[in-house]
């Protein structure tokens, strides 16, 4: 298979996932998505890569932000308000991490992230459906 079939099956396969994932299927691939960024950001760091690392962290940032925004504070309540306060305080950590090549930094969201994420895949399936799920309310 050629380069360019390769990726155009590839743009295929993700749109296709995409679009054939659920709600709840798509925020967990939001923190997958924000995981991957900074795992490679820290790769980045250790090679010395200073312009691919502030392009990973841009995008796992707009992630996160991503993340808070979708939040809905009506039917969520507590839970989205503390979420939201989270998602910012990853946010600045993650600015912080990209302003000064800061390895640990990238690791204590990664690692917020992870148990963010756990929660939400082990999520009961009564809750992942209906109008007011929590699906719906983060």
């Amino acid at each position: 298979m050629s380069p360019a079939a390769l990726k155009a099956y590839n743009s295929v396969g993700v749109q296709s996932d995409i679009a054939d994932a659920t709600p709840h299927q798509l925020i967990s691939k939001l923190f997958s998505g924000a995981l991957d960024r900074i795992a490679s950001a820290k790769g980045a760091i250790n090679r010395d890569q200073q312009a691919q690392k502030g392009e990973l962290l841009g995008k796992a940032i707009a992630i996160v932000d991503g993340l808070r925004a979708s939040l809905d504070h009506e039917n969520g309540g507590e839970i989205a308000t503390n979420l939201a306060s989270l998602y910012d305080y990853m946010e600045q950590r993650l600015l912080e991490a990209n302003l000064n090549n800061d390895i640990e930094r990238l690791d204590e969201v990664a690692g917020l992230l992870k148990e963010i994420k756990a929660g939400w895949d082990e999520m009961p399936a009564e809750h992942r459906v209906g109008q007011h799920s929590m699906e719906n309310s983060l």
